[in-house]
């Protein structure tokens, strides 16, 4: 009876201790993308701009950020840009160094040979004069190398496509064409990749929703969107509040992929900035370091506090002045950047931490 009682009890500890293990597993949190876009990186080393931690030490851009807590590096890739930086080569290899470095990779693919956003998302000249069923085609090999090549952890097909992208066949205007294109990309990464999670990118949040119920039969993974107060509103909590709804609506996870914040409303170098002036930020973040830092810091909130939050990015931390004090096609951005006018790391950086 003693043996038969013994047996009983630890066959009772195993099954509860493996019950206990799968609700451990199921009850895990997703992976927190704590991120920064790093895209100008190897252009700031190929200028020989010296840039320093927050102990005001040399060190290089991408050893800051790891330090400092970022998990995750953000990449642009272009088709074919007319100077190589931000195309295929540059981006493979830099991949390559953040993965080597321990930190996931985040690719944007523009589909374009230069920035694409809401108001430019031009095809890549290659692809010029191309009919909808070849665009297919030519969205369809790109990814499928892209995926091959660089095998990121996180892809963007498109990049703010509030408007489509591939104008004019992917304009949102023809929104079959424009989910046609979306969908020879995913099938790209899907073939191609088991792990890769895929994003779709929308600017702003407050009309996110309509945008995003045109593609409910697409196979993406991740509602990728991006949140500027100069161009996205005031206010914080509706954006938390859109989070939360776009997250139960379409049963997707949800990443903020661009933010930003002013240190100062000052300038290093004589290229217009995209911010400057108070009424352009949130009146209770002033442009200062601290503001800057309390600001990512709400963010990194909002971008963690429901089920379905996954993280955020920073965008244009690294781009600073690296063409010099004196160059009129510098940075629209060395004010919004995470390192300081010394190219000293900011406050900022800490809250990545964690």
């Amino acid at each position: 009876m003693k043996l038969y009682f013994a047996l009983f009890t630890m066959f009772f500890i195993l099954i509860s201790c493996s019950k206990a293990d799968d609700e451990s597993v199921q009850q895990q949190p997703p992976f927190v993308i704590k991120a920064v876009d790093g895209s100008f990186i190897p252009q700031v080393r190929l200028s020989g701009m010296v840039t320093k931690n927050s102990a005001g030490q040399p060190e290089d851009m991408l050893t800051t950020l790891k330090s400092s807590g970022v998990n995750t590096i953000r990449i642009r890739l272009w088709k074919d840009p007319a100077d190589g930086h931000s195309g295929f080569n540059e981006v493979k290899q830099f991949a390559q160094e953040v993965r080597n470095s321990g930190m996931k990779v985040w690719l944007t693919v523009h589909y374009s040979d230069t920035w694409a956003d809401p108001g430019n998302q031009q095809p890549p000249a290659a692809w010029v004069g191309q009919s909808y069923e070849q665009l297919k085609t030519s969205v369809y090999n790109y990814t499928k190398q892209i995926v091959t090549g660089i095998n990121p952890d996180y892809i963007q097909i498109g990049n703010e496509i509030n408007k489509g992208f591939l104008w004019p066949q992917g304009s949102y205007t023809n929104p079959t064409q424009l989910a046609g294109l979306l969908q020879e990309g995913i099938r790209a990464v899907r073939e191609e990749s088991e792990t890769a999670k895929i994003m779709i990118h929308y600017a702003g949040h407050e009309e996110a929703a309509t945008f995003y119920s045109n593609f409910t039969t697409l196979d993406y993974d991740i509602i990728a969107l991006s949140y500027y107060p100069t161009w996205h509103g005031h206010h914080l909590n509706a954006l938390q509040d859109n989070i939360n709804s776009l997250a139960m609506e379409f049963d997707k996870d949800v990443v903020i992929a661009e933010t930003s914040y002013p240190f100062t409303l000052g300038w290093n170098d004589w290229t217009n900035n995209v911010i400057g002036s108070n009424d352009q930020i949130l009146p209770q973040y002033p442009a200062t370091p601290q503001g800057q830092k309390e600001y990512l810091a709400k963010i990194r909130e909002i971008a963690t506090n429901s089920p379905r939050a996954i993280g955020f990015c920073y965008w244009g931390g690294e781009w600073i002045s690296f063409n010099g004090s004196e160059a009129t096609n510098g940075s629209s951005y060395e004010n919004q950047a995470l390192w300081d006018f010394n190219n000293q790391a900011l406050p900022a950086t800490q809250v990545f931490l964690n």
